[in-house]
């Protein structure tokens, strides 16, 4: 029997790459490494050679392996046992890397075709021949996490991605999660811009003399989740980088709490699982 690894902390704060492709996200992993970004998220379905470009961008910046925090995340089409493992060391020959530091199971296998705990065991061999430092779920429901938590337990799921931010705040998974002692990390966490024309958004960056994606970031963080925005701008990814110094006060927090809405912008069908 394996012993099992203890999970590294997964960095507050990272670059998205979702919806970027080819040149532009070279470009963009590139600047953000040369400003100081070490958390890099990427996934298998991002564009065909997504993993590829984001390998060649860390291997044409110059910054040692071990300063990096890389994550990528399984597709629905290699979650069975028998084709996780060679997916992944795909992956790590795309990504020119020995390792990554987080595989996540990017969506739960369409009409559960293949058992959470098939997949979670698979990561977990992963894991034991030194492909992954840790691993975890995406886009899970309080179901789904339940069906993890049976399978490995919950101190070896190290986080939960999902959709979150101030249109939606996912309180229903989260909390639980929380109370499993499961880490979540927010994607969409400026819901594609929308929450940057908000108000109150942009009331409380004003009284912070901050921008109102810092606020955004800054919310998410404050509320313990790790956060992994992109941009393909020098001066976004820049400015970016300052969230994580950013305090909001409970009031400006409670008034980013009263703007959920349920809005949820990413919602595929035949894949995402029934919502909490």
């Amino acid at each position: 029997m394996t012993t099992p690894v203890a999970s590294p902390t997964v960095p507050a704060f990272g670059l998205g790459t979702f919806r970027l492709k080819d040149q532009v996200v070279i470009d963009s992993v590139k600047t953000a490494l040369a400003l100081g970004y070490r958390h890099i998220d990427t996934a298998q379905i991002y564009g065909n050679e997504a993993e590829a470009e984001v390998g060649q961008a860390i291997a044409e910046s110059g910054v040692p392996r071990d300063e990096l925090f890389i994550t990528t995340k399984v597709w629905t089409e290699h979650l069975a046992a028998d084709r996780l493992v060679p997916s992944l060391q795909e992956s790590l020959a795309k990504l020119r890397t020995d390792r990554v530091d987080l595989a996540l199971i990017h969506w739960p296998s369409p009409g559960g075709a293949v058992p959470v705990g098939e997949s979670l065991g698979a990561l977990a061999d992963a894991q034991a021949q030194g492909l992954t430092r840790a691993f975890g779920v995406s886009n899970f429901n309080t179901a789904l996490l339940r069906e993890a938590i049976a399978t490995v337990g919950a101190d070896r799921i190290a986080t939960h991605q999902i959709e979150l931010h101030p249109y939606l705040q996912n309180r229903a998974v989260v909390d639980f999660a929380r109370s499993q002692g499961i880490h979540t990390t927010s994607y969409m966490t400026l819901a594609y811009g929308q929450v940057l024309q908000d108000p109150v958004i942009q009331a409380i960056a004003a009284e912070l003399a901050a921008t109102p994606a810092q606020v955004a970031l800054a919310w998410a963080m404050q509320r313990g989740h790790a956060v992994i925005p992109s941009s393909t701008q020098h001066a976004h990814l820049q400015s970016n980088l300052k969230a994580p110094q950013l305090r909001l006060t409970d009031g400006q927090m409670q008034r980013i709490a009263a703007l959920e809405r349920g809005g949820r912008l990413v919602d595929p069908q035949g894949l995402a699982p029934a919502w909490d």
